[in-house]
């Protein structure tokens, strides 16, 4: 019963208003737009983008996506429906997983941990693939643990090694990379002695190998090892390079799951001094507890530290750390509530602290956006002073919603302080989830307006019309899906040269950046048609 439950819970956190914004350029474009492509040209086998083979991505996820759109219609909603599904899914797992190594509390601190923090319970409603990676990989690391305590190792073995190839299937390689090394460092944490066995690599090598090759396997037989190799190629560069722009410092991720995986993170932080009392299990429970907790410490580190390394620094990268970080706070949760550890003063005190500047800049963001005018002036980039010239409706009254979470957190700290333990670290998780559904809910479209909603509408413009539509001096993917495009007639058109200087067959349109267009607006094949919000509209003369 208590499944059914968590699913309704999940089903009602993250499936309503998941169209309620358009999507985000460029990932949540990006793969949206492969999915539709997929249904427009029926090739399934090949991720397309621009109708032209895109080897960044397997296509697992942009499967479940196009499935979605076949439902829905080719829509924000359709695309984000994936991973809502998911996220009920995740609850549920954790949970089960939760029971099994403990009892049923543990399970519902679990998900309520993951479900209560920022980042974590965002991702499930975005279109991004991370959150169905994750659920794939960490699957597969659950079932290598459970090799050593279960009677069919075999079994959980070959579990691994499917979830493990879904994960390939999902995002590509890294999911090996991040799998050996986190064996790795468990082996050498357990001083070279573990249960698993030669067999059980075997078997789950053998697993992956077999469902990575039901597409892998069609490729290389369908269309050769062009694609495959130009797949790999680009892995290999993404890992190596600062791909698209997106470098940043060593502790760029650090920082982000710190205040991103609020509040769960800041419990995550009471292993430093925790003042320990007994074991809540003794036997072979606390053995298989304590073995887990081993291998979430290692899998965190493991993903923390590989994409710190890494020089590409995209948020979301960091995002498979949610996993065993909300397992690893919920246990100290768990500990703290049974009275098997005490909550120290400096742990309520980081909460408080964090969950306030939280709440404050949740409070000023209207403010922000009804004084506006007189903050423009002092932005000293050009395209985000012309965003914000956008007109979007803001009133003092939205600082409540920040106000009102603020006032939450510090009830919670209060109890926390008061030793109410457990009612204050509800009060906590359950305050983040109202205002992350707030702000999902009620901010978020406003804040899409300031930054893409003009180009959005210029684009959207061109549905069901033969015309070019281009962008010029920067990257997106958002004239394609919210154009609507269908493959071109005339090769000609991937020549951005030619659509600017050459005998274009078609009426043919550009968008620029307000940053970058001065270039543009001297060119003797373009007329400027309009400016608005930072992005400049050219039609070819």
């Amino acid at each position: 019963m208590r499944y059914l439950l968590i699913a309704i819970a999940a089903a009602i956190l993250f499936i309503p208003f998941l169209g309620a914004v358009h999507l985000f350029d460029w990932d949540e474009i990006n793969f949206a737009e492969a999915a539709r492509e997929m249904l427009v040209s029926h090739n399934y086998s090949q991720v397309q983008i621009d109708f032209r083979p895109f080897w960044e991505k397997p296509p697992l996820f942009i499967w479940l996506q196009a499935i979605s759109m076949h439902i829905f219609g080719v829509n924000e909603f359709a695309a984000r429906f994936p991973n809502a599904i998911l996220g009920v899914a995740t609850l549920v797992t954790l949970y089960g997983i939760g029971k099994k190594l403990a009892d049923a509390r543990l399970g519902l601190w679990w998900a309520l941990a993951y479900a209560g923090s920022w980042l974590p319970h965002f991702y499930f409603k975005s279109g991004i693939i991370d959150p169905t990676f994750n659920f794939f990989i960490f699957l597969a690391i659950y079932c290598a643990f459970r090799i050593n305590y279960v009677p069919k190792q075999s079994r959980m073995a070959i579990l691994s090694g499917f979830f493990l190839g879904l994960a390939v299937l999902t995002k590509g390689p890294v999911a090996i990379l991040v799998s050996i090394l986190t064996l790795l460092v468990y082996w050498t944490c357990k001083k070279f002695r573990i249960g698993m066995r030669l067999v059980h690599v075997g078997l789950i090598t053998l697993a992956a190998f077999v469902t990575t090759s039901l597409w892998f396997g069609y490729e290389i037989i369908a269309h050769g090892w062009w694609f495959v190799n130009e797949f790999i190629s680009y892995q290999v560069r993404l890992l190596t390079t600062p791909d698209a722009g997106h470098g940043g410092s060593f502790f760029y991720h650090w920082i982000v799951l710190l205040v991103g995986c609020f509040p769960a993170s800041i419990f995550l932080l009471s292993y430093l001094r925790g003042r320990k009392k007994q074991s809540i299990y003794t036997g072979s429970a606390a053995l298989e507890i304590k073995d887990f907790i081993v291998w979430m410490w290692v899998l965190f580190w493991v993903v923390l530290i590989l994409f710190s390394i890494v020089e590409t620094k995209i948020v979301h990268y960091s995002s498979l750390c949610y996993l065993p970080l909300s397992f690893l706070a919920a246990w100290q949760i768990y500990r703290i509530a049974e009275g098997k550890l005490q909550l120290r003063g400096w742990i309520t005190a980081i909460i408080l602290i964090t969950g306030l500047i939280i709440g404050l800049a949740i409070t000023l963001l209207p403010v922000v956006g009804v004084y506006k005018s007189e903050l423009i002036p002092h932005i000293g980039d050009r395209f985000a002073r012309a965003n914000l010239e956008a007109q979007v409706p803001w009133s003092l009254w939205e600082s409540a919603y920040g106000a009102v979470y603020m006032l939450l957190i510090v009830i919670g700290a209060v109890l926390l302080f008061s030793r109410k333990k457990q009612a204050g670290i509800l009060t906590v998780f359950f305050s983040t989830i109202l205002a992350i559904q707030i702000t999902i809910v009620h901010f978020t479209p406003k804040i899409e307006r300031f930054s893409q909603g003009a180009a959005i509408d210029f684009f959207k413009s061109f549905v069901g019309k033969d015309d070019y539509v281009q962008v010029l001096s920067y990257h997106s993917y958002a004239h394609l899906f919210y154009t609507k495009k269908l493959p071109p007639a005339n090769k000609k058109y991937y020549d951005k040269e030619w659509l600017l200087n050459g005998p274009v067959d078609k009426p043919t349109y550009f968008i620029c950046r307000i940053n970058n267009a001065d270039k543009w607006r001297y060119h003797p094949n373009l007329q400027v048609i309009g400016e608005k919000n930072g992005f400049v509209f050219f039609k070819r003369k």
